[in-house]
Order: C-alpha cells, then structure tokens, then sequence
C-alpha cells in the first residue's frame, strides 16, 4: 500500500513532494548539488545508508569522514531537492535555552539531567562557531546575543522562577544579564517588555551551513541522490547483519542505516509513531520599513514570550537587514481549525491567519514597525511552513536502535535543532564507529532505547517547547 504523504498527528508519512520553498531555499537556487543524481540508480550496496539530507544527515556523514571512513562507502539519500526538510525552513537562530526550560525539564527527566539538558545547548553554540570558523562556513553566521523577552507579568515571574530553580540546581548563570521594567524596554526597543534576560546566542542562513555539508562530503566522494526517499527497511534472512534500503530507484544492501529524518522517522521505523509527533511551524520574512533599516537594524536575536508555549521569534540578517519573524506552535489568538491543523507533515503551503496574527503582533511589540507608510518593496516578503519533530519526552532520540542491529537513529528535535545538532550528529557517528555512550558526552536522557519508548508509552508527558 502507498504510504501517504499527510498523516494528521503522524510521522508515517513520506515528506510532501510538493513543499512550498522558504526564505533561505529561495535564496540558494544555484546549489549545483539540488538536485544530485535525480534520475540515477541507487548503488547495490553500500556500507552506510543516511536517511535525510539536511543538518544532521550531512553533519554526521562529515563526521564519519573525518573519523576515517571511506566517504565512498556514505550514500545519503534525500526524498527531495537537497536539503529540503526542517533544517532549510527554520527561523535562522542558533539559540541555546540558557536555563528557560530548566523547570519543566526537571520535571520529566530530573535536576541532573535538566543541567546537562541546558549546558548541551551552550556547547552546541560554542561547536557551530568554531565549526563556521575552522571551515570558513559562508552561512552568514553572527555570533552574538539573544532576548528572552517577557511580555506579561505571569511569564515574568515563570522565568525568575526557572532561573532561581537553575541556580540553585548548580547552574551557571554568569553569561545572563537581567533586565526590569523601564531598562528591559529600553535595551529591547519594545515598550511592553516586562522583564528580559540575555546571553550568548547567535544566527545563521541555514540552507547555506545545509549545503556546506553536503558540497564537503560530496566532494569527498560520498553520494547523494535526491528525489529518491527510502520507502523500506527489510533485514535479510540470509545475510543478517545487511539490511535492505528500499528506493524508488533500486534496492541498496547496507551494513549501517542512520535515520536523520526528524519528524518524518516513523516511516521506517514505525514503534515510533506514538512517541514523535510532526508539528507544521510557519515563519515569515520581512522587508524592513526606515526605523529597522540601516543603523536602526536589530543586533541581537529574540524570543518573545507571552507565555511558556505562546511566543514569537526573531531575527535580523546582517548582511541584507530581513527579518525573519516565526510564531509559536501553541497560539490562543489563533482560531481553533488553525491550530489543529498545524499536527500535519504538509509543508505545501502557510496559513493566512497565521501571517495576519505575526504582523499584528509584531506591530504591536514593536510600535516603531509601521506598515501604514511603508513604501512597496517593504514588509511582508515571504511566509512558509516547515515541520518540526517532537517527542513526547522533549528530547531527541539519538543512538543505537537495540531491536534492529546496525541502525540508528539522530532526530527528534522539538524544534530545537540549531541547539543541538552539532554535538548530536557528532555522537551518533561516534556510537557507528563503535564507541560508547559516555564517549559522546550527550545527556543519558537523549539516549534511544527500547526501556526509553516502554516509559514513555506509560503515560504522555509535558512538552517543554
């Protein structure tokens, strides 16, 4: 039976093969590598199979290069263009939760696991720079500082409470600066700010870093075929330790599957299906009118937060001063249809209420933002849909998969994957190679397992996002 491609509430399902393309994807048509080996046949064999060609798919294949494998044993196969997925259709921060989600964190997985939760994030942070910096990754990455922004009272006192939490967890607060009242407006330009905290956090072009990858470990001689989904795993009875890669355009005998499909991994691995859960989020792009251009541009990156699940995103390029503005995936300005529709894996199309909600928003955060004068050519460019992976446990799944010898699995990001991939996709090619998990230093919590789903399939947890 052909699996269909929008399963609402399920991630069994293929990627849409018609997405709409976002920002960052418009912005990089000539990537000669979009649509590698489009028509050509999948190899017969080949030592490792990488399900999902964006950040995690081409960052552990990078990996697993410069570990020493033979980049001609690394086929990566992609269900569309190069790239295609959550990590081209993000919101362009690389943010890590300086102590935000510490609270809720402790509550499903304990105070311990929350602080390795949050000290992962910082260093993910560190790993990206030093990575653009080492490679010379032109991905327009900026280094620079975030706003968690509160923007009512309840939420203010939310945050002091999770950071006294955090602090007396053992946390390290000394990179958060804190902001009241008539100073927290005048440090964020936004005259309703409640309260805010910043720290180190930074921004980046996403399909830019998505296709460095790829371009450095093609040109290394691994393969990439797109347009060429992986439809099936089947173990073989004669041969065990190979499994069989299903494609539209062949069958590709492999020794070690990794699955970097994020929200889509339910497909091949079907037990995950009540644990991962696709969530279609929507991000915009702006022109900015004369008081956000120029000097008046933005310089640091923002969350502003209404409540823990009620919040807006942002963040200005500095090369060409757009703005970027994503919306949370819990809204209760949104009607209810638009809201339920949002559990779907179709990334075809944006929602109209969702772009009038963001700009009236935004206009209301930022009064200076006036679309009422604006010349054509300014404000609204662009919106679009991508889908986010969450599990039930707020964690990724990362690591061995027990009950299936020789695969593995790096997804499951809860929208989070700028904070997480790169130490991520670094430890699931360290776990291929051999090593064990206290060589990858990732929180126990991340780690797949069968014990992990049974926990989880004895009841739903909150999600921290």
């Amino acid at each position: 039976m052909a699996t269909p491609y929008n399963v609402a509430g399920s991630s069994r399902s293929l990627p849409n093969p018609t997405p709409c393309l976002s920002y960052w994807q418009r912005t990089t048509r000539a990537f000669p590598h979009l649509h590698e080996n489009k028509q050509a046949q999948v190899p017969s064999k080949s030592k490792y199979v990488v399900v999902g060609s964006g950040i995690a798919g081409g960052l552990t294949a990078f990996e697993l290069i410069e570990a020493g494998v033979n980049a001609e044993d690394i086929v990566i196969l992609e269900a569309r263009e190069a790239g295609s997925g959550a990590s081209s259709r993000n919101a362009g921060h690389v943010r890590p939760d300086a102590f935000r989600g510490f609270s809720a964190y402790s509550k499903v997985h304990g105070e311990e696991q929350a602080l390795k939760i949050i000290n992962n994030e910082r260093l993910v942070l560190e790993r990206v720079d030093q990575f653009v910096k080492k490679h010379n990754v032109q991905c327009d990455f900026n280094l620079t500082t975030t706003f968690d922004v509160c923007m009512t009272p309840e939420f203010a006192d939310y945050e002091a409470k999770s950071l006294e939490a955090f602090r007396q967890a053992g946390g390290d607060t000394s990179h958060i600066k804190f902001y009241d009242g008539e100073e927290a407006q005048q440090k964020t330009r936004i005259p309703g700010a409640v309260a805010a905290y910043e720290w180190p956090a930074g921004s980046s072009h996403p399909a830019k870093l998505t296709q460095f990858l790829l371009q450095a470990v093609i040109s290394k001689g691994a393969r990439l075929f797109t347009f060429c989904p992986a439809t099936e795993v089947v173990q073989r009875t004669l041969d065990p330790v190979l499994w069989d890669v299903h494609t539209p355009r062949g069958t590709i005998a492999a020794e070690k599957i990794i699955h970097c499909t994020n929200a889509h991994a339910a497909q091949l691995l079907p037990a995950l299906d009540p644990f991962m859960r696709p969530n279609r989020g929507q991000a915009q792009s702006l022109v900015p009118v004369p008081a956000f251009s120029g000097r008046g541009g933005l310089q640091s990156t923002f969350s502003l937060r209404y409540s823990l699940h009620h919040f807006y995103s942002l963040i200005q390029r500095q090369g060409d001063g757009t703005l970027v503005l994503g919306v949370s995936r819990s809204n209760p300005t949104l009607s209810p249809e638009t809201i339920a529709s949002r559990l779907s894996t179709d990334d075809s199309q944006y929602n109209e209420e969702i772009v009038e909600d963001a700009l009236r928003t935004f206009g209301q955060i930022f009064p200076d933002y006036t679309s009422e004068t604006a010349m054509h050519g300014e404000g609204l460019d662009h919106a679009w849909t991508g889908i986010i992976g969450m599990t039930t446990d707020s964690v990724p799944f990362i690591g061995a998969i027990e009950s299936l010898p020789g695969q593995y699995i790096c997804a499951g990001f809860n929208g989070h994957g700028m904070a997480r991939i790169f130490t991520c996709a670094s430890g699931v090619a360290q776990l291929v190679l051999g090593k064990s998990w206290s060589k990858t230093g990732l929180p126990e919590c991340f780690q797949f397992s069968d014990e992990r789903l049974l926990r989880l399939s004895s009841g739903d947890l909150p999600s921290i996002w």
